[in-house]
């Protein structure tokens, strides 16, 4: 069986993102057109589908690295910012986007009301239900 291990990141982020694109429950939200990912980037992504990427690759980093908070994935997604004429100096991405894409994965399944449980370290884990979605 193929597992998420198996399959080439950007691969499977592209398939995920095509999902989670045909899932009438995952919308991005109104602010999601203009809002730059970071300190560290000029301007706003420029792709349209932008979101439903960054939800896919969250959930695969939250299958391959275990539970992780916002504050993390925002250090993950994050760059070096531009200070002029003094040194760059790495910066943390957006923590509200690592949040709400760590959010909208828990209307995956109609039968379900919840996906994110608490760890006892009250970072996200995975359940079985988001592990079947990336599995598939």
């Amino acid at each position: 069986m193929v597992t998420v291990y198996d399959v080439p990141a950007e691969q499977l982020i592209l398939k995920t993102a095509q999902k989670l694109k045909e899932n009438p429950n995952i919308v991005p939200p109104e602010w999601a057109e203009y809002v730059k990912t970071g300190r560290h980037t000029e301007k706003a992504p420029s792709q349209d589908d932008w979101w439903y990427t960054r939800a896919a690759s969250i959930m695969r980093k939250l299958y391959v690295k275990g539970p992780m908070g916002s504050s993390k994935l925002a250090a993950e997604y994050g760059g070096y910012a531009d200070k002029g004429s003094m040194p760059n100096r790495a910066v943390k991405g957006s923590r509200n986007i690592a949040r709400k894409c760590m959010r909208q994965p828990d209307t995956l399944s109609p039968r379900t009301s919840r996906v994110v449980q608490s760890a006892p370290q009250d970072s996200p884990s995975w359940t079985t239900l988001r592990k079947r979605f990336m599995t598939r």
